[in-house]
């Protein structure tokens, strides 16, 4: 890149509110969501128990990002975290791309977590229509947002425990009828593991097709690196964030489908519309459903205010490095960057509406709209690390935190993210999504370049 890059290491009006352990929370309350309590099912559907393959492979990837990006935010703690290392890698076209990419997946994340939260509460109170909650959900949670970071931390770390507890009840639960420990329900043993077409029934192919959903629902992992901008020692903070959560959303999500493809059939309607119900009705646990949809719609909005949390500090980064324009690094007196918070909910406004006049493909229509973004984001992470790495070490330059096995490991990753890439070219609705991914990114990158000193110099601090 010919571009001389400008970069933000450190977030100037933002205040350090976070604690070390909301961090961790955060992370887990943005990637523990629908995609582990339903989109599980749907990947069990596909691969059968082989599907643990595929949360090991996406598992190793989510494991070799959050370290390439732990050693970057030890040097550099940014609230642009990705989009500011790809910026100081790679150029300001390229940074600015990410960074905006990012934005846009999370504001519609957002739309779709109150959407889909609404629909399966309108089913128990149908005399309110799902606008009006997600209308509700919204508002409440753009105050949650405006009121300071510390409340916002408190706030996610409660909603993140609640998912936590309830899944590591689950494993017991699970475990439990495994052995046959639960009175009147004989034990499931392994069986169901190898008996219904034996450990991989639909072989590689199903392995791969599932690590297509797999992969995606690890998704929100990386908003750590945001976050620890607004801890007290981000350095020191970013290295056990890092590993605590790595290690517990890898036990989570394999704990909970082991269980699952263990104690029922992978084959059964029952696992792909809910697996985490169905294991829980054939243990004969009362009000099952109710529970399960509950937690669902905790999760949901958990992780609809983790994402707006990340959308606004990834605003205000882009704002602060002149990527967006300068009145955005507003901020106030408890810190908060109040225009990223408000921009970064008009989408989820507008949803209102949407919900109003077409409740029932709103939500199928914002999944559609995320697609890919999250591979282009890990992918631009991983070329950065090398990047930057390589400088430092040329330069003798002291780092904080070096990522192990470099730069071996870092190649792997890309390697593993080039086989994602090339498995969802060989889907055609993941297709549409990966090449609109694409031409969406390239747009970006070009209007960087072509609004190139509109918005300010941006502001660069080493």
């Amino acid at each position: 890149m010919s571009e001389v890059p400008t970069i933000t290491t450190t977030t100037k009006g933002l205040h350090p509110g976070l604690s070390r352990r909301q961090i961790s929370m955060m992370g887990l309350g943005s990637a523990i969501g629908a995609g582990l309590f339903v989109g599980s099912g749907q990947a069990i559907s596909i691969a059968g128990p082989a599907v643990l393959l595929s949360y090991v492979i996406a598992g190793a990837i989510v494991l070799l990002v959050m370290a390439m990006l732990a050693e970057m935010v030890a040097a550099n703690p940014s609230s642009g975290a990705f989009s500011s290392y790809a910026q100081k890698a790679m150029g300001r076209s390229v940074g600015s791309a990410i960074g905006w990419l990012y934005w846009i997946q999370l504001v519609v994340v957002v739309a779709a977590e109150a959407t889909g939260a609404a629909a399966i509460i309108a089913g128990w109170v149908p005399v309110i229509p799902q606008w009006a909650w997600v209308l509700l959900f919204m508002a409440t949670f753009t105050v949650i947002n405006l009121l300071g970071v510390r409340n916002y931390g408190a706030m996610e770390f409660w909603f993140a425990a609640i998912k936590v507890f309830a899944i590591i009840a689950f494993l017991v639960v699970g475990v439990c009828a495994i052995v046959g420990l639960i009175p009147g329900v004989p034990a499931s043993g392994l069986t169901n593991l190898v008996s219904l077409g034996g450990f991989a029934p639909n072989g590689l192919g199903g392995v791969a097709a599932a690590l297509l959903i797999v992969i995606f629902a690890f998704g929100g992992t990386e908003l750590v690196a945001i976050a620890a901008a607004e801890s007290d020692n981000p350095s020191r903070n970013i290295k056990k964030i890092v590993r605590e959560i790595v290690v517990r959303i890898l036990v989570f999500y394999m704990g909970s489908v082991f269980v699952i493809v263990t104690v029922l059939p992978w084959n059964s309607d029952e696992v792909k519309v809910g697996p985490f119900a169905a294991v829980l009705a054939t243990l004969q646990v009362p009000g099952v459903d109710l529970v399960m949809s509950l937690i669902v719609v905790i999760a949901l909005l958990s992780a609809m205010n983790a994402n707006l949390y990340g959308a606004s500090r990834m605003m205000y980064s882009l704002s602060e490095r002149g990527l967006a324009p300068q009145k955005i690094t507003y901020t106030s007196g408890q810190g908060v960057p109040v225009p990223a918070v408000v921009l970064s909910v008009l989408f989820g406004f507008v949803t209102v509406g949407l919900n109003w006049a077409w409740p029932d493909v709103v939500l199928p229509a914002l999944l559609n709209v995320v697609g890919s973004t999250l591979l282009m984001i890990w992918t631009a992470t991983a070329i950065a690390q090398i990047i930057l790495r390589r400088r430092a070490d040329r330069a003798d330059a002291a780092m904080p935190m070096r990522m192990w096995g470099f730069p071996w490991l870092s190649y792997l990753c890309l390697a593993l993210l080039a086989v994602v890439f090339v498995l969802a070219m060989t889907d055609a609705a993941v297709r549409l999504q990966l090449l609109l991914t694409l031409g969406l990114t390239l747009a970006l990158g070009v209007a960087a370049r072509l609004t190139r000193g509109r918005f300010g110099p941006g502001v660069v601090r080493e």
